[in-house]
């Protein structure tokens, strides 16, 4: 697929999202790896925008460039923002209790923890990035060291086997401690998402360094 058809099926998908305003955000494609320029009226539709464009078939990277512009009367205070950070927290069964520490500056909101499982720190940034007023989020949660390397590999190897997406045989998989490498070749962005979520289905990760080849 060359980049001017691309960059169609990227816009074609935009447009079918209805929580992006496509003609406030601009697309610019060159060898499979796409730039997202223009603004965005919340941090979630930002977010949106880029997770629309990552399962878009033929891409192979993304380089998100894309302005936070809060429209309104006026900014919502930080202190604000940090309390209904820490109310939607607290309302999330996902994430235990009194695990993550909310700092908010600027509308920037900072998460730090500890949690042992991936998704209880996907949960935790999925729980503020819809916050109004919020214009970005760093994800700094830390995962807890819970079960050996060997368990660790053996799960990741089990979970690509369940996944019918996924050509397991063609990854391979090195446990370093908290980190998994991945490595091999998969034939597209979405199949090299699907081995990094299944990477981080293993609890106790804290890095995962993709180096997955796609083509």
């Amino acid at each position: 697929m060359n980049d001017i058809q691309l960059r169609q099926n990227i816009l074609d998908e935009m447009e079918f999202e209805p929580s992006i305003d496509a003609a406030d955000i601009g697309v610019a494609v060159e060898s499979g790896i796409v730039t997202l320029t223009g603004h965005a009226r919340t941090y979630a539709e930002k977010d949106a925008a880029e997770r629309v464009v990552s399962r878009v078939k033929g891409v192979r990277g993304i380089a998100a460039d894309i302005e936070v512009r809060i429209f309104g009367p006026k900014e919502t205070d930080d202190d604000d923002i940090a309390r209904r950070a820490v109310k939607m927290l607290d309302w999330n069964v996902s994430v235990p209790k009194d695990s993550v520490q909310v700092r908010v500056l600027k509308g920037w909101i900072t998460l730090r923890g500890e949690v042992e499982w991936q998704y209880q720190k996907n949960a935790a940034y999925d729980a503020v990035r819809h916050l109004a007023g919020v214009v970005g989020v760093s994800n700094l949660v830390e995962l807890k060291p819970h079960i050996t390397a060997v368990d660790v590999k053996k799960r990741i190897e089990d979970a690509f086997q369940r996944d019918a997406a996924l050509e397991a045989d063609a990854i391979r998989i090195d446990v370093q401690g908290r980190k998994v490498i991945l490595s091999g070749k998969v034939k597209t962005w979405s199949e090299r998402q699907a081995a990094e979520r299944a990477a981080w289905s293993a609890p106790g990760i804290s890095t995962l360094d993709d180096r997955l080849t796609v083509g």
